[in-house]
């Protein structure tokens, strides 16, 4: 059987563009970075990657490749760029989709889905958080 991972994203910045966070809930442990300056969006899609790559250096090559990921993140936007839904417009956007979709190669599936901003809180505070330490 293999193991199923959900994972909550969410990315942020104060100003937008202005100074960015990340953080990502995998497995019930929180990680959390600045990325410094950039956009609300581009923030959410650095999220995405960030989790992808902190699940397979959790998990390592092989057992990654038998893993099947859901990420969740309230960012509409992004979920339905990863899904094929909207066209990717923003050129800032679209080196970011392209490295996803290679990560996505890593793992034996991976599912993003959208979810309420109150289904994602922990993801949202860990954000808040690591922006608030900036000042």
């Amino acid at each position: 059987m293999n193991e199923k991972i959900i994972i909550y994203t969410d990315g942020g910045s104060r100003g937008n563009p202005g100074p960015a966070a990340i953080a990502a809930v995998i497995n019930n442990k929180f990680y959390s970075e600045r990325i410094g300056e950039t956009t609300n969006n581009v923030a959410e899609y650095k999220a995405a990657i960030f989790a992808l790559k902190k699940t397979k250096h959790l998990l390592g090559n092989k057992k990654a490749k038998k893993t099947n990921l859901e990420i969740r993140s309230d960012s509409e936007l992004v979920i339905n760029q990863l899904n094929g839904e909207y066209k990717i417009k923003n050129d800032d956007l679209k080196p970011l989709f392209i490295e996803i979709w290679n990560l996505k190669q890593d793992f034996e599936s991976v599912k993003f889905t959208s979810i309420p901003r109150e289904e994602n809180k922990i993801a949202d505070k860990l954000v808040n958080q690591t922006l608030d330490s900036l000042f």
